[in-house]
């Protein structure tokens, strides 16, 4: 097998701002995974300067385990996980590109969608949130008019995080999720939670800072509302030590390392009793194509990334509030245009 390394700027329809960090541009990477007979499988990963991933050091991961692929005949993408995470200890966003590539060539030999490889129901893909990002509170009302949507997510984490929801509110009935992204504390939580369940938000994701176990236990054990960790569970170990802190997991697949790692996060919670979600990185339609496929094993689901961006550079999966719908094809079905 042989990678080819393309990497993309995507361009995003609006300023994105979270608790740290803003960006207009997205820059991302795009792995072919190609088979000796040039059937290909499609994997992505965005940069993150939050986690300090950028496309020099994906590129330098990849190009190391390039060699060995080459004398590597194709093989379950779990196997190929296990016998390639050596070259990526410290970047699991490459090894994430690099498995998703790895599922999509799998699916495709198989002549099969990767849904139905993992034996999942489509039908039963829940309804993706639509993200409005931080910013001055009549460019959030514009943002969400821009879009009619059943299920808002609202990025907190400033000073005035209540009159940010208050407002919005007063403009939609639709269910709103926030995401502090580690910005409160315990005390502030929990206070916050009360007033936002009347406010008919779901869910709160990460509010504490990601090591803040104690400060999660009391709002875990206070809150009005589920808190679902995002920060906090990174990888295939944390879903333990995030048990009885949240009351879900948000999986993002770039940070745990791919489609392989994920499943075994999320089989993992289902079997603790907690909540599943799965997290976008404002990928193209490469990504969310992917985490498409696995979202009928979840409870929620965040892949509004492509819907953020001014121009993709692939299709894929089309998302309307109605339904998922998937192009006939193997594999993820995504495709560069």
């Amino acid at each position: 097998m042989k990678l080819e390394l393309l990497p993309y700027k995507l361009p995003l329809k609006h300023t994105f701002t979270i608790a740290h960090q803003s960006r207009d541009v997205q820059d991302t990477l795009i792995v072919k995974l190609i088979d000796k007979d040039g059937l290909y499988g499609l994997g992505e990963s965005t940069t993150n300067p939050f986690y300090g991933i950028s496309l020099e050091n994906m590129q330098a991961c990849l190009g190391d385990v390039a060699g060995m692929l080459a004398e590597l005949e194709p093989i379950h993408p779990e196997e190929l996980w296990d016998k390639t995470k050596s070259y990526f200890k410290g970047n699991p966003f490459a090894q994430c590109a690099l498995d998703m590539a790895a599922w999509d060539l799998y699916a495709k030999k198989q002549g099969k969608k990767l849904y139905e490889l993992l034996h999942l129901n489509p039908d039963k893909i829940p309804l993706t949130n639509f993200t409005i990002g931080i910013a001055p509170i009549p460019k959030m009302i514009e943002k969400m008019k821009e879009l009619d949507w059943p299920i808002y997510k609202i990025k907190l984490g400033t000073d005035h995080d209540l009159d940010i929801v208050k407002a919005l509110r007063k403009h939609t009935d639709a269910v709103f999720r926030i995401d502090a992204n580690c910005a409160w504390t315990a005390d502030q939580a929990i206070a916050f939670s009360k007033e936002l369940a009347a406010l008919n938000v779901e869910f709160m994701e990460q509010p504490l800072p990601k090591d803040d176990f104690q400060g999660m236990k009391k709002v875990y054990a206070n809150s009005a509302l589920p808190v679902i960790a995002d920060e906090s569970c990174i990888i295939e170990e944390d879903v333990k030590k995030c048990y009885g802190h949240f009351h879900g997991i948000n999986v993002k697949l770039v940070k745990a390392g791919g489609i392989s790692p994920g499943l075994r996060m999320l089989q993992e919670a289902k079997t603790l009793g907690m909540k599943t979600m799965v997290g976008c990185m404002t990928e193209s339609s490469v990504g969310i194509s992917a985490i498409a496929h696995i979202a009928g094993m979840l409870d929620y689901v965040d892949m509004d990334g492509a819907m953020l961006l001014a121009s993709d550079i692939a299709k894929g999966v089309t998302i309307t509030p109605e339904r998922v719908t998937f192009p006939d094809r193997p594999g993820t079905g995504a495709l560069l245009i």
